[in-house]
């Protein structure tokens, strides 16, 4: 399922979402700019590596616990590959500005942060000793989706639906669609957890999805809603 838009209203400019979207693709288009081996040495640095809070934890004085701490927040904006950057800019772009208008903007960056935290934390605790640096934005936009499961989950999302040789759109509640995601994130991560026994494995960090999508659905459920919203057109 590929979702392509949503029907859910909103009442303000989500001017937070398009920031973000602008901030990761500038940091990407950045990364392009690096020869090999820079950018892969900036993946180190600022990607999250599970081994380093690992070794700060065990009391390492070879590793900076704040240079640890800072690249939880710094992974979520790069990105592997345009593919990696598309698909999460694209989700972000279809579920972010219901969030923002419904949370307003200071709420909204503090439930995407706060998702990107808690799914590092997931993807940490079910693999500690991983030397690979995990990178994206994707844990803090399952977030997104998991407030907005809570919020809008009869809302109607234009889905394309490969089969074969045929691509149909059709609408299916938000429910449906983000549900069905989060069902093939857990299976995906239970079908690759053997992996995670070595230092070296790498792929798509399906628990940060869980534990971002997780901490959406119920840090949603702690913040007001925003008050005084009027309806304007989307573009």
């Amino acid at each position: 399922m590929i979702p392509i838009r949503d029907d859910a209203p909103r009442y303000t400019r989500p001017y937070v979402t398009y920031l973000l979207v602008a901030a990761n693709v500038i940091v990407f288009l950045y990364e392009l700019t690096l020869p090999t081996d820079l950018r892969n040495q900036l993946m180190f640095q600022f990607g999250f590596v599970p081994e380093h809070l690992t070794r700060v934890i065990a009391g390492s004085h070879h590793v900076a616990l704040q240079a640890t701490l800072s690249s939880v927040v710094t992974s979520m904006f790069l990105h592997a590959s345009w593919l990696h950057l598309i698909a999460n800019m694209w989700v972000l772009w279809i579920f972010g500005d219901n969030i923002e208008d419904y949370l307003g903007r200071m709420f909204y960056l503090i439930l995407y942060f706060a998702s990107g935290v808690a799914a590092a934390l997931l993807q940490y605790v079910v693999n500690a000793n991983s030397a690979v640096p995990s990178v994206g934005a994707s844990g803090a936009i399952a977030g997104i989706m998991g407030a907005y499961l809570v919020l809008y989950p009869s809302a109607r999302v234009l889905t394309l639906i490969p089969l074969f040789v045929f691509f149909p759109m059709i609408y299916l509640p938000a429910w449906l669609v983000l549900g069905y995601w989060f069902v093939v994130q857990i299976l995906s991560g239970a079908a690759t957890a053997i992996a995670y026994s070595s230092q070296t494995s790498g792929g798509i960090a399906f628990f940060a999805h869980i534990g971002g999508f997780l901490s959406g659905v119920f840090l949603i459920k702690l913040f007001p809603t925003r008050p005084a919203r009027y309806r304007v057109v989307r573009w």
